[in-house]
């Protein structure tokens, strides 16, 4: 995802009354520009960086939902409604399967360690944004 198809997917919302896509598009804009400031890149905004914060996003989203009270029907319909906007933007994640067959194929030689500091070492920075950690962490610890 560019953050040019953010923008435009904004002024988009905005056109058609959407206010909630709107401010949660716009909060998807304003958090890549300020990692991107943060980080030096303010003026060469990658489509790494800005998938890489909507994860970050989607994964506060999550959270947020999570430890939602449940008498607070009102608080969940809005995160519900966020968290399914902001997943239309996050890139696509790998299956179980297909991790699986990825670290059998690629890291075998690491897992025949059986040593899972290692082989999360080894894996996670192949994995970085393809893949859920948890996911992935739950998977290394059925090889081992």
């Amino acid at each position: 995802m560019t953050l040019q198809q953010l923008q435009k997917d904004m002024i988009a919302a905005m056109k058609s009354g959407e206010k909630v896509r709107k401010n949660v598009i716009s909060s998807l804009i304003a958090a890549v520009k300020k990692y991107a400031i943060d980080n030096g890149a303010r003026d060469n905004i990658t489509e790494e960086i800005t998938d890489m914060v909507i994860l970050k996003e989607l994964k506060s989203a999550k959270e947020q939902l999570d430890t939602c009270p449940a008498e607070r029907e009102d608080l969940i319909a809005e995160y519900t409604t966020n968290f399914e906007i902001i997943k239309e933007y996050a890139p696509a994640q790998m299956g179980e399967e297909e991790i699986k067959a990825l670290l059998l194929e690629k890291f075998a030689d690491v897992i025949a360690t059986r040593n899972k500091g290692m082989i999360m070492k080894a894996v996670m920075a192949e994995l970085k944004g393809k893949a859920d950690g948890k996911l992935i962490n739950k998977i290394v610890a059925d090889l081992c």
